[in-house]
């Protein structure tokens, strides 16, 4: 076994990408292109934003912007990667590269999952109990909730790429995926590994605690939210809310048809743009849906765009 994972350790995988539409390589390019830049300057400018206004230096913009810094981490974990085996002949990655694509995607993923989960417990604290928000989401307990989603990502991101370690590549180095996805490694494997079940067990428990820790904050929110005497308070709740469901919805929506796909040749395609969207659209997308119902951060875009302007006159 270690002689046939040594011998792992120095494999080239080939990414096939979408290979099979030679035709579309070009076009796919400028539209995975323009998306990604999209996004770099959408999340870029998202964390700028909140640093410079201090109406957002609350506990709900202290996690977005750890969101938004996941978004273009994760992003450009994946789509560089994507933009270069569109346009070049040698579709390579070598074995360590391909390892530590995964790590830090999954690390990204699984943060995620959770920082989604602390947002919405944040998102029930502000509603169910405005008076004692800012006591409740301390600076010191939102830093303590943003470093144990990333520790906790680490670990379980840690745990399944040293079971992916176990695995052996014999003559196969054949990536059926345009980077290093988990049911693409599997799927070049030739040996059997404890790697598919220890993935399920994790993914299912990250899935499952992120999940219930949203499902009892929304539950108890929209409690709080029926009880409101006025209509101008529930529907300010409902806004304030309805951006963080949207961003839920998408992220976990897309996870959960991508993980419900069986892994065969048939849903390859399939399982290849289900991971685009969630690695080059959702990080495209988060900026906008929490930017467009917001009036501080609209605001802020508006001055920063004006002093732009003046500060250039013709």
């Amino acid at each position: 076994m270690m002689d046939e994972r040594n011998l792992s350790a120095g494999i080239t995988f080939v990414l096939l990408g979408f290979s099979e539409y030679p035709q579309l390589q070009v076009p796919l390019f400028l539209v995975f292109l323009a998306v990604y830049t999209v996004s770099v300057v959408g999340n870029l400018g998202m964390i700028v934003i909140i640093r410079i206004n201090p109406k957002l230096h609350t506990p709900m913009y202290f996690f977005l912007r750890h969101l938004s810094f996941l978004d273009f981490c994760y992003s450009s974990v994946t789509t560089p990667k994507l933009l270069e085996i569109l346009v070049v002949d040698t579709r390579t990655i070598s074995y360590v590269g391909c390892m530590m694509q995964f790590f830090f995607g999954c690390t990204l993923v699984i943060t995620e999952m959770f920082m989604l989960a602390v947002m919405a417990y944040d998102q029930f604290a502000a509603v169910c109990n405005p008076l004692l928000y800012k006591v409740a989401m301390s600076p010191k307990l939102c830093s303590l909730l943003f470093a144990g989603t990333y520790t906790w990502g680490g670990m379980c991101s840690l745990t399944i790429t040293r079971s992916l370690l176990e695995l052996s590549f014999c003559n196969s180095n054949i990536i059926h995926h345009f980077g290093c996805e988990y049911s693409a490694i599997v799927s070049a494997s030739c040996s059997d590994s404890y790697s598919q079940m220890i993935c399920f067990i994790i993914s299912t428990l990250n899935e499952m605690c992120s999940f219930m820790i949203i499902l009892a904050s929304y539950i108890f929110l929209i409690v709080t939210i029926i009880k409101l005497p006025s209509a101008g308070g529930l529907r300010k709740a409902f806004s304030t809310c309805a951006s963080h469901l949207t961003a839920i919805t998408i992220f976990h929506g897309v996870i959960l048809l991508l993980y419900c796909v069986p892994n065969s040749r048939s849903s390859w395609l399939f399982i290849k743009f289900a991971t685009v969207l969630y690695t080059v659209v959702i990080p495209m997308l988060n900026p906008f849906i929490y930017s467009l119902r917001n009036d501080d951060v609209k605001e802020t875009i508006r001055r920063l765009v004006n002093t732009k302007m003046f500060s250039h006159p013709m």
